[in-house]
């Protein structure tokens, strides 16, 4: 069983621009460790603030509770027992001592010898222990250290092999190490102390910490160290999304990880650190359930040759096939089906030829557009489709320390509705207004699930914004775009185009 470390809460938060209040930390813990279901967690730095120790405090009293405290770490330095101290006082019960793993940084950074580094080590360790704390111990700049200054890290190893440390942490921590070399320095350390238990720490400045991740595993690493989203710091740490398909596709290793929560967690993160996951990211990434290619689809639609061991059930997700200027009958087909909705050879024919034309024009489709697509195809138009709910009228007022205001007139089938409403942003304030008047009517309403903007670079303020709005309807996810110059307009007419998906009865979401 390897044992899987999350450093989300800890070198997680030094991604730049990232930082997480105690609230939030502590919902991150719960889902961490309540559904992710990792082994252990690190969640902070001793010393770093009062803010960061009332976090951790936080976390510890929920933990204690829980039946968890012994999986909550916090990093602790070499200080003469103040990080012991703060770790204990806050509730904690394990300690991640950074000692130093190359020469380098001993002669370098802290200017004493390697006995004296030692000395202070054990000294520390002592006071830990002395706490009642357990101890895991990080050789800071291990990587640089064992391919420059090995003696070293042996000299440390032998004076602290027998000093009650449970844990010895590897860390690449300037992501230096490719596979090869990984295999090779990890090996050499477990196979010297093989009654040690070690874990590895994978950087990713190279783009090649899931490969050392890999390696590490291969050479018999009992324990790895992983964030969510791949967030720390620089190109940050390998993401805890890429090491479940190496532990359970590559190598078959036995672990707690808890694939169907996987995206839910990632998102939630996303969410919070304001650090958006890219859409080609493996597993969680928007993109990499979406076939594009005709070729690919019709190639699922018989035999599912296009798919791999990664099939998005596992993660809590669906594939989907994306419409544009390569798509072909089976992608068009792959989302009829989604939607309900049949068409007869000649039909399909004219629908692909007009998605392919607006591809063409690069204009961005979804399923929820083929209706609008069929409907304005069998007219024989290009006009666009009747709109049974239009927006006739809005005001939005933006006023210094006062909320935005927004007045709306909407009509619904040819009938008239005008309401007011105020909120924390103009567009908060518009929906706002909105759902008042579909409160009003009987009507439900899908629930605003994700909210991204787009902007061309090049700084230009008349540049088009592109806003995709997710919505939740149903039990399922749409998206809706609009394009305006304007943000709020744009986000609008998404918002515009999202009413007359749910209100057109042909349209089964």
């Amino acid at each position: 069983m390897i044992e899987i470390l999350d450093t989300t809460l800890r070198d997680g938060e030094q991604t730049a621009g990232v930082s997480f209040s105690a609230d939030e930390k502590l919902a991150i813990a719960r889902l961490l460790l309540d559904e992710l279901k990792v082994n252990r967690i690190e969640v902070g730095s001793a010393r770093v603030s009062r803010g960061e120790q009332e976090a951790f405090a936080k976390i510890c009293g929920w933990a204690a509770k829980a039946g968890h405290i012994g999986k909550i770490e916090a990093l602790g330095f070499i200080d003469g027992g103040i990080s012991v101290d703060w770790i204990a006082t806050a509730g904690g019960k394990v300690i991640n001592l950074l000692s130093k793993g190359s020469l380098k940084h001993v002669t370098g950074q802290l200017k004493k010898t390697p006995q004296q580094h030692l000395e202070d080590v054990l000294s520390n360790i002592a006071l830990a222990h002395a706490k009642g704390l357990e101890v895991n111990l990080y050789l800071e700049d291990w990587s640089n250290g064992m391919l420059h200054s090995k003696d070293y890290v042996m000299f440390m190893m032998e004076g602290l092999k027998d000093a009650g440390i449970k844990r010895f942490m590897l860390p690449d921590t300037l992501g230096i190490l490719d596979p090869d070399e990984t295999r090779e320095l990890v090996a050499e350390m477990v196979r010297t102390y093989p009654d040690l238990h070690f874990d590895y720490h994978a950087h990713n400045d190279y783009d090649l910490a899931a490969g050392n991740v890999f390696a590490a595993l291969k050479a018999g690493a009992h324990g790895l160290h992983v964030t969510v989203n791949g967030l720390g710091e620089r190109a940050g740490n390998v993401p805890v999304a890429s090491v479940v398909g190496i532990l359970n596709d590559h190598l078959h290793i036995e672990n707690t990880l808890n694939e169907a929560k996987l995206t839910h967690v990632c998102k939630v993160v996303e969410s919070i650190s304001g650090i958006r996951i890219a859409g080609n990211k493996p597993i969680v990434g928007e993109l990499v359930f979406t076939q594009t290619s005709g070729v690919h689809a019709d190639g699922d639609r018989k035999d599912g040759l296009y798919q791999n061991d990664l099939l998005p059930e596992r993660f809590n997700r669906v594939r989907e096939y994306a419409l544009g200027k390569t798509s072909g009958k089976a992608n068009i087909v792959k989302n009829l089906e989604a939607l309900g909705i049949s068409l007869d050879p000649e039909q399909m024919k004219l629908v692909t030829k007009r998605v392919v034309e607006l591809g063409d024009k690069k204009e961005t489709m979804t399923a929820e557009d083929l209706p609008f697509i069929i409907a304005d195809v069998l007219k024989g138009g290009h006009h666009e489709l009747e709109e049974t709910i239009q927006i006739v009228n809005y005001s939005l007022n933006l006023t210094r320390n006062l909320r935005p205001l927004a007045n709306l007139r909407i009509s619904i089938d040819g009938t008239e509705y005008e309401e007011s409403a105020v909120g924390d942003g103009q567009y908060n304030a518009f929906m706002n207004a909105l759902w008042k008047i579909y409160s009003k009517l009987g009507k439900d309403h899908p629930m605003l699930a994700d909210y991204q903007v787009s902007i061309p670079p090049g700084g230009k303020t008349d540049a088009l914004v592109q806003t995709t709005i997710t919505w939740r309807w149903n039990g399922r996810n749409f998206r809706t775009r609009g394009i305006d110059s304007d943000q709020t307009e744009a986000a609008i007419k998404a918002t515009s185009k999202m009413l007359n998906i749910i209100e057109n009865s042909d349209i089964k979401l």
